[in-house]
């Protein structure tokens, strides 16, 4: 009542008459309060036109880093978590940014790569990657993401090329000779192997668990797909209890979201599609699964080999 008689400007027996149905809002005070409370207009009133409204979370430079992005991608995965019933499937272009934070030296290459590479922050125009140089806030903070996505059921799709992301960064950096250390880049690929082996374990045992601990999650919490066939593009939807979501990046990071029913009926409809030409390499099919990731592992070994 507060807000909406300060916002519109009125009495608060005109704000509680608002309230109850009993008086009609303006067109000017109905714009008022979309704005406010970030709602759509269409959607309040299941309009059915072509249009869909996005909620973005950019990245800007200088202003807006990777630091404020990872702390609204934690507020979202804590919302969807604490439903009743969740689930997330992820058309993964580049591994789900949850699962680089089982190690730090892994989280803070590729904060570093966005920051300095695809976004340029002028704060680190001469700067190489260091692991002495650890964000010990963006640790904590992908920590809790990790922690939070855990809990989460989700179904991941990925190719050879979801890993390649990352490796072929690593081994820009090390040719560019953008490591401050050979030391650094030895620890980062011996981390990227112990990493690889994690997701196969995870995949094999059909639930996520936070690495070093003793394995310990809810069965089939987590599928593992291989898609050979279609280049995934980093396409999330997310299923609640209460609502629906898409989520869709453009420029690397920055991420479009919207609860548009039609638009995430058709997200949805397109992943199933998806998955029916994927392969189950989780929880089943360990052939399928040792071949997938020995492929990975094998690309770790050999630069491995060649760096020493």
């Amino acid at each position: 009542v507060d807000e909406v008689s300060e916002l519109l400007n009125i009495s608060y027996d005109s704000a509680y008459r608002r309230i109850r149905g009993e008086k009609s809002l303006s067109v000017e005070e109905l714009e008022l309060l979309s704005k406010r409370f970030n709602l759509s207009i269409d959607s309040l009133f299941n309009i059915q036109s072509d249009n869909v409204i996005f909620k973005h979370t950019p990245i800007v430079p200088p202003e807006i880093g990777v630091k404020p992005w990872l702390k609204r991608v934690l507020a979202d995965m804590r919302r969807i978590q604490d439903s009743s019933v969740s689930e997330i499937i992820y058309a993964a272009k580049d591994p789900p940014v949850f699962h680089y934070f089982q190690f730090p030296e892994i989280g803070a290459f590729k904060m570093f790569f966005w920051e300095k590479t695809i976004f340029q922050f002028p704060q680190h125009a001469d700067r190489k990657f260091g692991l002495k140089y650890i964000d010990d806030e963006i640790r904590e903070i992908g920590e809790q993401i990790l922690v939070t996505s855990l809990k989460i059921p989700t179904i991941e799709i990925w190719n050879e090329d979801t890993f390649n992301i990352t490796f072929k960064q690593i081994e820009n950096y090390w040719v560019s000779g953008l490591f401050e250390s050979k030391e650094d880049i030895h620890i980062l690929c011996e981390k990227l192997h112990i990493w690889i082996n994690h997701i196969k374990k995870q995949a094999e045992l059909g639930f996520k668990f936070y690495y070093g601990t003793e394995p310990n999650g809810v069965e089939d919490s987590y599928k593992f797909y291989e898609n050979e066939v279609v280049l995934n593009d980093n396409t999330i939807f997310v299923r609640t209890s209460n609502y629906t979501a898409t989520y869709l990046t453009y420029n690397v990071l920055s991420l479009l979201l919207t609860s548009d029913p039609r638009f995430c009926k058709g997200v949805e409809n397109y992943l199933k599609g998806i998955l029916k030409e994927s392969v189950l390499i989780s929880s089943v099919n360990a052939k399928e699964r040792n071949r997938f990731f020995n492929r990975l592992l094998n690309k770790i070994e050999q630069f491995q080999e060649s760096i020493r």
